[in-house]
């Protein structure tokens, strides 16, 4: 396989994996602020959260609903993967040591489906998001901060264009 041939494969493995946990978290985000879905909203994310022993339930609800919603539409626009995967891998964690502390069984709402979660959002975190982004596609450039010099930004701008160099 040519490299070429093999960074167009990894781009489209990245965009496939970006896509379909965009879908899973905008979903489980939707379900926890809103209600959609057969979901419960803040209110009654909190009183689960409550039941569990989770310190300031309504907090915690809205942050973990924000954290997975806006991470999914950052995971499905691109621009911002790596930054947005952070805090979803650490909601990932909590979730494991709070909710799913049933060892590796579906059965008793097991950790392996958020290990799983978390696992594949931290190599995003390593890996980058590819080349098929928003951003790139706009601009043709991986990332960009518009009119940003700040040493964070350049950092940033710098560790997604390495990501995906031809």
């Amino acid at each position: 396989m040519s490299t070429t041939t093999q960074k167009h494969a990894t781009d489209t493995a990245l965009f496939l994996i970006r896509t379909v946990l965009a879908a899973v978290f905008l979903f489980h985000g939707s379900q926890k602020l809103f209600g959609w879905f057969g979901g419960y909203g803040i209110a009654g994310t909190a009183g689960f959260m409550e039941t569990i022993g989770i310190p300031f339930p309504t907090l915690s609800a809205l942050l973990a609903g924000i954290t997975e919603f806006v991470g999914g539409v950052v995971l499905l626009v691109g621009t911002g993967t790596r930054i947005a995967a952070i805090p979803m891998a650490f909601t990932m964690l909590v979730a494991i040591a709070t909710v799913h502390r049933g060892g590796f069984s579906a059965q008793s709402g097991g950790m392996e489906y958020p290990l799983t979660l978390g696992v594949v959002l931290f190599a995003l975190v390593l890996l980058g998001p590819g080349r098929f982004t928003v951003s790139r596609l706009f601009t043709g450039l991986p990332y960009r901060v518009i009119g940003s010099r700040a040493p964070a930004a350049r950092a940033i701008v710098q560790s997604e264009a390495a990501a995906v160099a031809p």
